[in-house]
């Protein structure tokens, strides 16, 4: 690895550990690091860094990295060297966290929803256009439809010889009847494209204010008993889990309901009806956090109660786009960022009493 420079001396020995097996990893696919950069679609100077130890990359990078090496080899990558690597990213990021790594994901994930608007905006006009044209050949083929009908009407003695003439009648009505169909087909796409641009717009204001968060932290809206609070629900299998988010959550001075599975947040779900905000991780047994989320969505009492989902799989467009679809309103991936969950929540808890402020 000619290219990369020494590891500093100033660096963390959690950072160090995680460059070094970053490191590790990258040696092991034989290419420089301008040309993966390349292959990657990133800057080589910022991956660079990442591989320097300088700067702690989002989890997704580094599964680029199992993927190409399992690729390169041809051989799958283990399970077990995944999670060895995870848990040295797990404490780069609590050595490293601050709100400076805060706002560098949020900013990231406000730079994806953007991008979701533009394309939804872009292909809404496309859709539109196409629509507005079918709309108008369909208007076209009836003039012309209604004008042979009008004919038939008033000469019924030359019916042969006007049907003869034109003989293209069945043609025309073919040609309506599809064009109708793609304008029902249209009219779907470009419905869907509107939605998803909306969803993608909200999710931007919503991680702007997370962004103001997390650089201008303010108190919460004071209430005048600590029971007004609103309460924060935790869903994970995983004890340890439970114990972090909670840990990180308790300085916001709310109460904090952990369970650990799906049916457990339903019940919780029906036990209270003041949660600002749930948090759920996506793989459990039995019944995962999608499925969970579909039910919770259903019930008229709780679809309105935002959803965050923690997921060790990454945020990938696939993953979250899934995430997105079931119903939750946020993603992140593990390990968490512990400014950027606080500075979540306490956004959707400041929605929550807005609201209740309203009404």
């Amino acid at each position: 690895m000619g290219e990369l420079r020494p590891l500093g001396n100033d660096l963390t020995e959690a950072s160090r550990a995680l460059a070094q097996a970053l490191r590790e990893l990258f040696e092991g696919m034989e290419v420089s690091v301008r040309r993966y950069a390349a292959r990657r679609q990133r800057d080589p100077g910022t991956f660079s860094r990442y591989l320097n130890g300088t700067r702690l990359p989002p989890w997704q990078v580094i599964m680029d990295l199992f993927t190409d090496l399992a690729e390169h080899h041809g051989t799958a990558v283990t399970t077990e060297a995944i999670e060895f690597v995870r848990g040295l990213y797990g404490s780069a990021v609590d050595a490293a966290s601050s709100p400076k790594h805060a706002v560098e994901l949020l900013e990231q994930q406000l730079a994806d929803a953007d991008r979701v608007s533009r394309r939804s905006s872009v292909r809404g006009d496309v859709l539109g256009d196409a629509l507005l044209d079918r709309t108008h050949r369909i208007a076209d083929l009836e003039v012309r439809l209604n004008q042979l009908e009008a004919d038939r009407s008033a000469e019924r003695e030359r019916a042969d010889k006007l049907a003869a003439a034109h003989s293209d009648v069945t043609e025309l009505l073919q040609e309506r009847n599809d064009l109708e169909m793609e304008v029902t087909r249209l009219d779907n796409e470009l419905r869907e494209a509107r939605e998803q641009r909306a969803a993608a717009e909200a999710r931007c204001d919503l991680l702007e204010r997370q962004l103001e968060a997390v650089e201008r932290p303010a108190a919460l809206p004071a209430v005048s008993e600590p029971q007004d609070m609103p309460k924060i629900l935790i869903v994970d299998d995983q004890a340890d889990n439970l114990l972090a988010m909670t840990a990180v959550l308790a300085t916001l001075d709310q109460e904090l309901v952990t369970v650990s599975s799906g049916r457990e947040a339903l019940k919780a779900l029906l036990d209270h009806d003041d949660f600002a905000v749930i948090i759920m991780d996506v793989q459990m047994p039995e019944m995962d956090g999608y499925e969970t989320c579909a039910h919770i969505k259903r019930r008229p009492r709780t679809r309105d109660v935002p959803i965050i989902f923690l997921t060790a799989m990454g945020v990938d467009p696939e993953h979250s786009a899934r995430g997105y679809a079931a119903g939750a309103v946020d993603y992140m991936s593990k390990p968490f960022d512990p400014w950027a969950l606080r500075a979540k929540v306490a956004v959707f808890t400041s929605i929550y009493l807005e609201r209740r402020g309203n009404r």
